[in-house]
C-alpha cells in the first residue's frame, strides 16, 4: 500500500533532525518520492510543501530543495585567493561583478544581494560600495559582463534576413547562459550598458544602407531584440519555480492536471481539450525557433517594401 504524505514527511523530518540529512544536503525531489514510495505527484508535492512550511528545507535556484541552515563556506586558506579576487587578494569592480554574476547564475536573481556577494568574496558588505554605487549599479555591471560575452561578428551579412536572424540568436544564447539577464533588462527604461550598445551598433549596421529611415531601422532592431527577450523572460521564473517546488513544468502539470480536467469537464473548451489530449510539451527553445521564422518573414518583407 502506498505511503501517505504525512508518513513520508515524518520520515524525512526524522532524517533531517537526526543529522542524516545535514544542512545544505539535497532532499529527495518530488520525482524521487514518487518513485520510491509509489505515490502520486500531488502527494509528493504535499511532502515538500510541509517540510518547507516547517522551516526544515529551503529552495535553492539552480540546486533544488535542500535542508535549511546550511553553514557558510569555510574561509579560504590565507595563501589562497578568494573566489573572484586577484592573486594579490585585491578587490575591484570586475571582481565584484563577476561574483554577482556567479550568484545570479547559480542561485537565481532573487538571491542576489550586496550581502550575498560580499559573503562570496569574503569581505564586509560595505567594502563593495567602494566599487559599485548601489545594487542598480551592480546589475548594470552584471548585464555589461553578460552582454560582453556576445561574439559580435566582424562583418555584417549582406543578406538582411541572415543579419537579423544572427542578432536574434546571439541574444537568445546570452539569455540562455544567464537566465536572470532578460528580466533584469528594461526595454522602456534601458540601462546604459556599453556591451549592449556594441550589440545595438552591429544590429543597426545590419539595417544601415538599405534605404530605411533611422526610426524604422531602430524599431526593427528593437522588435528583434524584444522577441528574444520576451521569450527569455520565462527562463528565470521557471528555474526559480522548479527550485521552490521541486517540480519541472511537466511534473507541475501532472500534479495539477486534475483541477484542469475538472475545468474542462464541462465541455466549454473542446478545442483546448483536444489539444491537451495530444500531450503538448512546451519547450522554450522550440517556441523561440517556431516564432522566429514567421517574425523574420513578416519583418523582412515589411522592411523591403519600405525601401522600395
Amino acid at each position: 500500500m502506498a505511503a501517505s504524505s504525512a508518513g513520508i514527511t515524518a520520515q524525512l523530518r526524522a532524517r533531517i533532525r537526526s543529522g542524516e540529512l545535514p544542512p545544505g544536503a539535497r532532499v529527495p525531489s518530488t520525482r524521487e518520492i514518487v518513485r520510491r514510495h509509489g505515490v502520486a505527484m500531488a502527494t509528493a508535492t504535499k511532502v515538500i510543501t510541509a517540510l518547507r512550511q516547517e522551516g526544515l528545507v529551503v529552495a535553492r535556484p539552480g540546486v533544488g530543495t535542500v535542508v535549511a541552515g546550511a553553514a557558510a563556506p569555510a574561509p579560504a586558506p590565507r595563501d589562497t585567493p578568494r573566489p573572484g579576487r586577484g592573486a594579490d587578494g585585491t578587490l575591484d569592480r570586475a571582481a565584484v561583478v563577476a561574483a554577482a554574476v556567479a550568484v545570479a547564475d547559480t542561485e537565481g536573481f532573487d538571491s542576489l544581494s550586496m550581502r550575498r556577494v560580499a559573503a562570496t568574496l569574503g569581505v564586509a558588505t560595505m567594502s563593495l560600495y567602494h566599487h559599485v554605487a548601489d545594487k542598480d549599479d551592480l546589475v548594470v555591471g552584471m548585464l555589461d559582463a553578460a552582454l560582453g560575452e556576445i561574439e559580435i561578428p566582424s562583418t555584417v551579412p549582406r543578406d538582411l534576413r541572415a543579419g537579423l536572424e544572427t542578432g536574434a540568436r546571439l541574444m537568445w544564447s546570452t539569455f540562455r547562459r544567464h537566465p536572470w539577464a532578460a528580466p533584469a533588462m528594461s526595454l522602456t527604461r534601458p540601462q546604459a550598458i556599453p556591451s549592449g550598445l556594441r550589440y545595438t551598433e552591429w544590429m543597426l549596421g545590419v539595417l544601415d544602407g538599405r534605404g530605411l529611415d533611422h526610426h524604422t531601422a531602430f524599431t526593427a532592431h528593437l522588435t528583434v531584440f524584444n522577441y528574444a527577450r520576451g521569450t527569455a523572460v520565462n527562463l528565470e521564473p521557471e528555474r526559480t519555480a522548479q527550485a521552490e517546488t521541486g517540480l519541472d513544468s511537466d511534473a507541475w502539470m501532472e500534479a495539477n492536471v486534475d483541477s484542469l480536467h475538472a475545468l474542462l469537464g464541462r465541455g466549454d473548451f473542446p478545442l483546448f481539450t483536444r489539444m491537451l489530449a495530444d500531450d503538448y510539451d512546451l519547450d522554450l527553445d522550440a517556441l523561440f525557433e517556431f516564432g522566429l521564422q514567421p517574425l523574420l518573414d513578416g519583418l523582412v518583407a515589411r522592411l523591403e517594401r519600405r525601401t522600395s
